[in-house]
C-alpha cells in the first residue's frame, strides 16, 4: 500500500511550503502597518494632533530595509535548495555510475574465468582454442578501456596530465590516429573531408586530444545499431575558429539530452527504463579537454534514429594570403 502522506516531508513541498510562509509574513506585516497608519492618521486628523509625534519617517525605511532582508533570506534558502538538489542528483548520478561500472567490470572477469575454467579442465581442438583465445582478448581489452577511462578522469580533473603542448597540423593528427587504430574500428567506416584543403596548425597536447578522438568515435559506434556505422569527420575554418564536426548515423539524440550528456557520470537511457551504455564520463572527458584546449563543444540531432553531430569548435585565425 503506497503512503499518500510522505509527499508531506518531500523536500520540495517543504521548501515551496517555506518560501509561501515567510513571503506571506512580510506581506501581512506591511498590510497591517498600512492599516493601523491609515487608524492612526484617521484619528490624528479628527482630533488635530501633533503627527510628527506619532508618524516618523525612519518607519518606511525600517520596511524597506526589513523588505530587502527578508528578500535575501529567500534568495539564501533558494539558492541551498537548488545546491542541495544538484548534490541529490549528483549523488544519483555516481550511484548509477558505480553499479554500471561495478557491471562493467565484472562481466569480463567471469567470462575470462569461465574460458580459463574450460581450458582447464577439457582438452579441446585448436579452432575452438583460437576462438576463445578470441573472446578473451576481447575481455581482456574491455577490461583496460574501462580502466583506462577511470585513469584518464583522474589525469584530466587533477590536470595531472604527461606530454608537452606541440603545434600539430589537426588534419594529420586525425588521420594518422585512424590509421594507427583502424584494428579497433574494423567493423565501422571512418571518412575525413577536407573541403578546403588547407592544413590547421594548432597547439595542442598529442596524448589528451587523441582520447579526445577516441571517446568521439567510440560514443558514435557504440551508441549505433545499423549494419555498418559510419562516421564523417568534417575540418571547416570558419571566420575566427575552426570546427571540427564528428557525423554519424547512430541512434540519435533527443533534444532534452543536448546539455545533459556532457555532465560527469550522466547516461543515456537511465531516465526512461533503458539500459544504459558505457560509464557516463566519455562525453564529460571530451568537454573537459576540449576546455583545455581553449575550445568548446556542443551536440545535435535531427531527431532519434537520424543520427548525431558532435562539433569540437577551437579558436583558429587562417593565415593572411600574400
Amino acid at each position: 500500500m503506497i503512503d499518500r502522506t510522505k509527499w508531506f516531508y518531500h523536500p520540495i513541498f517543504i521548501f515551496i511550503f517555506s518560501m509561501v510562509a515567510l513571503a506571506t509574513s512580510l506581506v501581512l506585516y506591511i498590510y497591517w502597518y498600512v492599516e493601523v497608519s491609515t487608524g492612526l492618521e484617521t484619528m490624528v486628523r479628527k482630533f488635530n494632533l501633533d503627527t510628527t509625534h506619532i508618524f516618523t519617517p525612519q518607519t518606511w525605511v525600517v520596511i524597506m530595509i526589513l523588505s530587502i532582508l527578508v528578500g535575501i533570506i529567500l534568495a539564501g534558502i533558494f539558492i541551498i535548495f537548488v545546491y542541495n538538489q544538484k548534490l541529490v542528483q549528483l549523488y544519483r548520478m555516481q550511484n548509477n555510475f558505480i553499479n554500471n561500472f561495478t557491471h562493467e567490470l565484472k562481466t569480463p572477469v567471469t567470462s575470462l574465468n569461465l574460458y580459463l575454467e574450460t581450458f582447464q579442465k577439457h582438452e579441446l581442438p585448436r579452432d575452438d582454442q583460437l576462438k576463445y583465445i578470441r573472446y578473451m582478448i576481447q575481455d581482456v581489452n574491455r577490461l583496460a578501456e574501462n580502466t583506462s577511462r577511470i585513469l584518464n578522469l583522474a589525469r584530466v580533473e587533477s590536470r595531472n596530465y604527461e606530454g608537452e603542448y606541440v603545434i600539430s597540423d589537426l588534419v594529420t593528427v586525425v588521420e594518422k590516429f585512424c590509421k594507427d587504430n583502424d584494428h579497433l574500428f574494423q567493423h565501422c567506416t571512418i571518412t575525413i573531408h577536407n573541403p578546403s584543403g588547407r592544413s590547421f596548425p594548432y597547439r595542442i597536447n598529442p596524448s589528451l586530444f587523441e582520447m579526445l578522438i577516441m571517446n568521439l568515435l567510440t560514443n558514435a559506434i557504440k551508441y549505433n545499431e545499423s549494419d555498418m556505422p559510419n562516421v564523417d569527420i568534417t575540418f571547416l575554418p570558419q571566420r575566427r575558429s575552426l570546427h571540427i564536426t564528428f557525423e554519424d548515423n547512430g541512434i540519435g539524440i533527443d533534444k532534452s539530452e543536448f546539455k545533459k550528456i556532457f555532465r560527469k557520470f550522466y547516461q543515456v537511457g537511465l531516465s526512461d527504463n533503458m539500459t544504459a551504455k558505457g560509464s557516463g564520463i566519455g562525453l564529460y572527458l571530451v568537454e573537459n579537454i576540449v576546455k583545455i584546449h581553449k575550445g568548446t563543444v556542443n551536440a545535435r540531432s535531427k531527431g532519434v534514429g537520424q543520427g548525431s553531430i558532435f562539433t569540437v569548435v577551437l579558436p583558429f585565425k587562417p593565415e593572411k594570403k600574400q
